[in-house]
């Protein structure tokens, strides 16, 4: 089962969206058994650079252990903050890293990518009804 393919509703909500602050984008990653992760691992040598010239960090980048919920497994976990959408986007769309995404593809049996915005834990907590 390959599900690498772009959600296009969500896809437009990220067009769409006008929060122009930094976000961060949970990669969830599973690698094909042949040679995923060493087509992956082209694709990060390639990456990081289109990474760096938006203004992109690489948070976290940890091998997930333990599944304590749920029942899909990852080969990887990835955290990386942009400093907006319209950031992500101008490096999703450069024609020169659309050149090594193939390898990505070529490395991924299965992913999910959310992006996402830090909220205040006191904020969290005004949502919520007593």
């Amino acid at each position: 089962m390959n599900t690498i393919k772009i959600n296009q509703d969500q896809f437009k909500e990220l067009l769409k969206n006008p929060n122009d602050k930094s976000f961060v984008m949970l990669n969830l990653l599973k690698f094909k058994k042949e040679g995923g992760k060493k087509s992956y691992a082209r694709y990060l040598k390639e990456a990081n650079r289109f990474i760096d010239e938006v203004g992109g960090k690489l948070l976290i980048f940890s091998r997930p252990k333990e599944l304590l919920t749920g029942t899909e497994t990852w080969d990887l976990l990835m955290l990386v903050k942009y400093p907006s959408r319209k950031a992500f986007l101008a490096m999703a769309n450069n024609p020169d890293y659309l050149k090594i995404h193939s390898f990505r593809e070529e490395a991924l049996e299965n992913a999910v990518l959310y992006a996402t915005d830090e909220i205040a834990l006191r904020d969290l907590m005004q949502e919520c009804p007593e």
